[in-house]
């Protein structure tokens, strides 16, 4: 029988591991400038056409690599980080593992030149699928050039599912971003088709957080920094009034390294407990520096999932450190009494005459046992109140009960009802409010309940309005019939450019549906209108949420545009959980959601409605 396992050839074996390490032209990004921060460069340039697909481009002015070592780099696990097994557990680099440049070359046509400072010429490199079609000397400045052109030529499969170029190019900020945060002492420069994007000169961390997010994170940061015998926590965090839903800038990164931990997450939401509405969240720029050997980096073929060895009390440490930060940096309201008219308080004088003593009046003739049980005389300053008379009760009951047992369903109703969730209330039958058709109970500002032929129909008010606002807003943006109405007094907007990238897609419909937004620069746009319908509501933050859900979804067609528009809208503009409803706005509500074509779901597929069935109940109350 003949063997069945053999070695794969190296061009099959880089193609798989590009796999894991090139997903998109974001990774190259991310490998080639993390390269670049490594060889010690101070100035980092990124060019990128057609976000990454035709080519992309980073040049440094780093050491540079000698004409052996520009060779090797290109061979799979070949790195400078790494000589004996022990060193895997004092990394404090970032790629360490030998696979990028194999990897990228696997997928792309690249091209590098590149010289150290002790070399009077450099060298020129030329690979297209894993295979060197030249080598030869040539001129260029000290450090590096990498150029990679058509990534996934030779891979159709994996080139035909990269997202539209708006997607690819905000995946690319995204990356470019993490690093900048991290090494604010390089200056770093990104092109895209010819505009300039970023150009960040070195700064302190707090600078260039403003740089690359926008100057009105400067009045919301509080900073942060505690240091431990098992860690060092540094950075920023937001202050409570900077919580939002959507669109929050949170990173974590340690020993230079960009992280995800939803662990720590929940450590610095739980030092704003009470802050902070339930369900936003706070920005931060978190820094942890600890030993290299108490982490462990490679659990994941990106290196953004970290382990470790002492989570739960590093977790301590960050929650306690933000609470320090909070506490120390939080305006503190101060007391203005108001002065006119206050009353003449005397100051105690011990050397004056004492003040007199209290005197008591008694009345020596009273009697309190005199009242006479005949004539019902209350005594003196006694006091009760007598109950007032009441309808039977069994008799209510029934009247309400024949009314409702034979409902079929919700447009068939005969009465109405609230219960009052006020626990001061008289929580008996009394309490009940009997109206007009149909019968709808709202229960603690939050639920509409109605009875139905099988049994109790229980629905979410605001999740019932956001499907009926959803399809409202569909329906407008499919017929134009917006109308824009100007906000009294103009308020400004600021994306950073990974989210500057995703509004300029989605501005077209925005300003069809009313919205009146002017270009003020740097990312900046004052919003002087928005859709008719909306008042009450902050446009400000309408606007950022309305672009942090296309950023989330990841926008590529016009349909999907509009649905996330849509349901932007819906949900700003829905009635909110715990808002007391009349009888005529539950009726209201129940008959538009009834019309809708999907009643039974929210457009983001959360349940509207469920039923409790009559069998079910009578079991309940056995």
């Amino acid at each position: 029988m003949s063997d069945i396992i053999q070695l794969l050839p190296d061009s099959v074996a880089n193609q798989i591991a590009a796999g894991e390490v090139i997903q998109r032209p974001a990774s190259v990004i991310k490998e080639l400038v993390e390269n670049a921060v490594d060889a010690g460069a101070r100035n980092i340039h990124v060019t990128v056409t057609d976000a990454g697909r035709t080519n992309i481009q980073v040049i440094d002015d780093g050491k540079g690599m000698s004409e052996t070592d520009a060779r090797l780099a290109f061979e799979r696990h070949s790195t400078s980080k790494i000589r004996k097994a022990d060193d895997l557990f004092a990394l404090r680099t970032m790629g360490f593992r030998g696979e990028a440049l194999a990897s990228i070359a696997a997928v792309a046509q690249v091209e590098l030149k590149s010289r150290q400072a002790t070399d009077e010429i450099g060298t020129l490199i030329q690979i297209s699928g894993s295979r060197y079609e030249k080598q030869e000397p040539c001129s260029c400045a000290v450090g590096s050039i990498f150029s990679v052109s058509n990534i996934f030529y030779n891979v159709p499969a994996r080139r035909k599912f990269l997202k539209s170029n708006s997607t690819e190019l905000n995946n690319i900020l995204t990356a470019f971003e993490r690093i900048a945060l991290v090494n604010p002492q390089i200056t770093f420069t990104l092109h895209s088709n010819g505009t300039e994007v970023f150009n960040l000169r070195a700064a302190n961390l707090r600078q260039r957080i403003l740089d690359v997010f926008g100057k009105r994170f400067n009045q919301e940061l509080l900073p942060v920094n505690v240091e431990t015998t098992m860690c060092k926590v540094s950075g920023f965090v937001g202050k409570p009034e900077s919580a939002r839903k959507k669109g929050v800038h949170q990173f974590f990164f340690v020993n230079g390294r960009y992280m995800k931990h939803p662990y720590f997450n929940k450590a610095v939401m739980a030092a704003y407990d009470r802050l902070v509405p339930q369900g936003e969240q706070v920005p931060y720029f978190l820094y942890f520096d600890v030993d290299p050997k108490d982490i462990d980096v490679n659990i994941h073929p990106t290196k953004t999932e970290i382990k470790f060895e002492n989570e739960q009390a590093i977790w301590q440490i960050l929650s306690a450190s933000v609470k320090e930060s909070i506490g120390m940096f939080n305006d503190v309201p101060t007391i203005d009494f108001d002065t006119e008219d206050k009353p003449d308080i005397p100051v105690y004088n011990p050397e004056m005459s004492t003040a007199a003593a209290p005197k008591i009046c008694l009345n020596p003739g009273y009697n309190p046992f005199k009242s006479s049980s005949s004539t019902g005389a209350v005594p003196m300053g006694a006091s009760f109140s007598v109950p007032k008379s009441k309808p039977q009760v069994d008799e209510k009951w029934e009247q309400l009960y024949e009314g409702l047992k034979d409902q079929d369903d919700v447009q068939g109703m005969e009465q109405t009802m609230v219960f009052s969730d006020d626990s001061s209330q008289d929580n008996t039958p009394d309490s009940i409010i009997a109206e007009k058709s149909p019968a709808h109970y709202q229960y603690k500002g939050k639920y509409i309940m109605t009875a139905v032929k099988s049994g109790l129909m229980i629905i979410d008010q605001h999740r019932a309005h956001v499907r009926v606002l959803f399809e409202q807003y569909l329906r407008q943006l499919a017929d134009r019939t917006f109308h824009s109405q100007k906000v009294l007094f103009p308020e400004v907007v600021q994306f950073p450019m990974s989210e500057k990238v995703i509004f300029e897609k989605i501005l077209p419909e925005m300003e069809s549906m009313g919205f009146e937004l002017e270009d003020l620069g740097g990312g900046s746009y004052a919003v002087n209108s928005v859709p008719g319908g909306l008042e009450g509501l902050n446009p400000l933050k309408l606007v950022q949420d309305m672009v942090s859900s296309a950023v989330e979804k990841g926008v590529s067609a016009i349909d999907e545009i509009n649905q996330t528009l849509a349901l932007s809208l819906a949900r700003q503009a829905a009635i909110p959980q715990g808002q007391i409803l009349s009888n005529e706005e539950m009726e209201g509500l129940v008959n538009d959601l009834f019309a809708c074509q999907n009643v039974n779901y929210t457009p983001d597929g959360k349940s509207v409605l469920c039923i409790l069935r009559q069998q079910e109940i009578e079991h309940l109350l056995g």
